[in-house]
């Protein structure tokens, strides 16, 4: 018979291409992902996937199961949730995925209330580049900047995040206040790197200043303030990142605010699990107390 952690390494393969990545995903050394697929394709009687200098790549018999592999995937994943789903115990870990702003700066006080009241709940937060998948069990509640599309998650919008310009002081008295009908030109942007340049904030700074130069990118908005703070140039921050930051200017802008949605997500099979419900409703909670620094009027 097949076991099913091979046919999982071969899935992880496939899928990263790299026995490292694999091995990264399954949260296993690497040469274990080669003695598993060594031993799957022994039992299998065939190549499964094939290594190539850019990496293993399916073969004509790995691609005819791959489908299969899913299915059982999908399935197993299933009755993991639907097991965690049956604990009626408020104790075992939480796992949460969102933005790294908003867990350190927002969601810490809340989190530390919840656990004074639920000790034996522990909060693993994942601030991680990429959506983690509540379906595949990588995370267990998800806090996002977008409304979800999965059917079978259950989701609803918990509060609004405003958005504006921050300059420090310095910049500010080298460069002038910025003059929006002048597209920002003579001014210097701090962004994201390129393939997060789509998102609402972004768009809208780069439509008030097309003309700017940008002094640095990168993935983080901490890194955006602190540029900002050292006189780099102007950044686009949520305002709970921006108000009452020492060091830090707020800039007039013409036009209503920058304002985004923040969902909450868990999958329908967790979400009456009760350290799971608990932790969610305590989210809402905290989230509704904090509206005033989310959004300020």
């Amino acid at each position: 018979m097949l076991d099913w952690d091979d046919l999982r390494t071969f899935l992880m393969i496939a899928r990263h291409r790299t026995l490292s990545g694999a091995a990264r995903a399954l949260g296993v050394q690497q040469p274990t992902m080669g003695r598993r697929l060594e031993a799957l394709e022994q039992r299998a009687g065939a190549t499964l996937l094939q290594k190539t200098p850019s990496g293993y790549v399916l073969t004509e018999a790995g691609e005819a199961v791959l489908a299969n592999v899913e299915r059982i995937e999908a399935e197993t994943q299933a009755v993991e949730r639907l097991i965690a789903g049956k604990d009626l115990r408020l104790e075992g870990a939480v796992r949460l995925t969102t933005l790294e702003t908003l867990a350190a700066e927002v969601l810490s006080p809340i989190i530390a209330a919840f656990r004074a009241t639920h000790p034996d709940v522990q909060v693993e937060v994942v601030a991680a580049p990429r959506s983690l998948s509540l379906t595949r069990r990588e995370a267990d509640v998800a806090l996002r900047m977008a409304a979800f599309t999965q059917p079978d998650l259950y989701a609803r919008k918990v509060a609004e995040v405003a958005y504006d310009l921050y300059a420090a002081p310095a910049y500010l008295q080298r460069f002038g206040m910025p003059d929006w009908t002048k597209a920002g030109e003579g001014h210097a942007l701090i962004q994201t790197e390129p393939d997060l340049l789509d998102t609402p904030e972004m768009r809208w700074v780069r439509g008030l200043a097309p003309r700017a130069v940008v002094a640095l990118a990168s993935n983080s908005r901490l890194i955006h303030r602190a540029a900002a703070r050292d006189g780099m140039g102007i950044a686009c921050l949520a305002r709970y990142l921006g108000d009452g930051e020492p060091g830090l200017v707020r800039l007039p802008t013409a036009g209503p605010a920058q304002v985004r949605e923040l969902w909450l997500g868990v999958h329908g099979d967790m979400r009456q699990t009760p350290r799971i419900k608990a932790f969610t409703a305590a989210l809402q909670h905290g989230l509704r107390q904090a509206a005033g620094r989310l959004r300020p009027e």
